[in-house]
């Protein structure tokens, strides 16, 4: 197995771990992030629908304005304060954190405390 592909498998390990533990102690939506070098997107999942019920992303254009010039932190500030806006607009006040592979650091934890600061809670 070469080091890329044990990554990976690595990173979908630590994945899974963290939302099948999530769906075995509530009920409640998933707020997930998703991260790469550059992006960060963050939906709100309902598990027991299967549906999303609001999305943000740092590629999405209605964005594109307010993200310019900014740092990647900051941009998961944005994407933070907006998935909030939209998951109240859907319905939704309390979620359950979905980081993934991602640790709870830097641009997770900023986009998650502009998620809370926006009126989510989790």
């Amino acid at each position: 197995m070469d080091a890329i592909t044990l990554k990976k498998t690595r990173r979908a390990r630590r994945a899974n771990h963290v939302r099948n533990r999530i769906r075995r102690t509530t009920s409640l939506p998933r707020l997930s992030v998703s991260r790469s070098l550059k992006h960060i997107s963050a939906q709100v999942i309902d598990d027991a629908s299967g549906r999303t019920l609001a999305h943000v992303t740092t590629t999405s254009k209605e964005l594109a304005a307010s993200l310019a010039g900014k740092t990647k932190t900051e941009r998961a500030k944005t994407v933070g304060s907006e998935i909030a806006r939209k998951a109240r607009e859907a319905g939704v006040q309390e979620v359950v954190f979905d980081r993934g592979f991602a640790r709870f650091h830097g641009r997770v934890k900023a986009l998650a405390d502009a998620a809370r600061e926006g009126g989510l809670k989790f």
